[in-house]
């Protein structure tokens, strides 16, 4: 079945950002006197609940703006880059009538300014979802849902999802996307995505043109 639709997570699947954003998470949870010590269950999710859910209150947001300003500027320490092969996946996939869409946890300030760091703030992508578009972040399928309002696509059967965190994995499930694909450029293994359902595993998203083209994508 053709493929309208390619969605990716940001961090860990299409850009190397070193984990900043988890040591960022768990700086603030520990600075407001929490435990950050299941911080990795949190990966891919809002970043709102998480500091939220770890502090054990709902009102977190001088802590929320902490966090920006640690991320902003460990991202300005270590600016974040395009993992290898996927500036040219993204150009593939678009050249050859395929959408490109990017989902995130990040909300939307973080990830205008990431945008702009990578240089993808225009003409690299069709869509930009983040987790403040949407009613809740992953596993929910609701930020697959708005990409393909985004770009047109109407067939969810005819969506590749790929991400490095069983979030993103159970997102796309939830979504009922043709194609879930769990890439292993992040920080979490081939066991660990193994054992949620997905239809592919894949080393990085640069193997991506390679699946739509007709390994297990026709």
């Amino acid at each position: 079945m053709k493929v309208d639709l390619v969605v990716l997570d940001i961090a860990g699947t299409t850009v190397q950002e070193h984990g900043l954003v988890y040591q960022a998470l768990a700086d603030t949870v520990i600075a407001a006197g929490g435990s950050a010590s299941d911080v990795g269950r949190w990966m891919g999710a809002d970043k709102y609940e998480a500091i939220s859910s770890m502090l054990g209150r709902s009102d977190v947001d001088d802590e929320f703006a902490d966090f920006h300003e640690r991320l902003a500027k460990y991202y300005a320490e270590t600016p974040p880059t395009p993992l290898p092969g996927v500036p040219e996946t993204l150009a593939w996939l678009r050249s050859n009538g395929v959408k490109v869409a990017l989902t995130t946890g990040f909300d939307r300030p973080v990830l205008v300014g990431l945008l702009n760091v990578l240089g993808w703030s225009s003409g690299v992508l069709d869509a930009v979802v983040c987790v403040d578009d949407v009613p809740a972040g992953r596993p929910a399928p609701y930020m697959i849902f708005k990409a393909m309002e985004l770009t047109g696509a109407r067939d969810v059967r005819r969506v590749l999802t790929a991400g490095d965190t069983v979030r993103d994995l159970e997102a796309g499930m939830n979504a009922g996307a043709g194609f879930v694909v769990g890439v292993l450029s992040g920080s979490q293994t081939a066991q660990e995505l193994g054992v949620v359902r997905h239809t592919h595993l894949l080393t990085g998203v640069a193997e991506i043109p390679a699946l739509v083209q007709g390994g297990g994508v026709a």
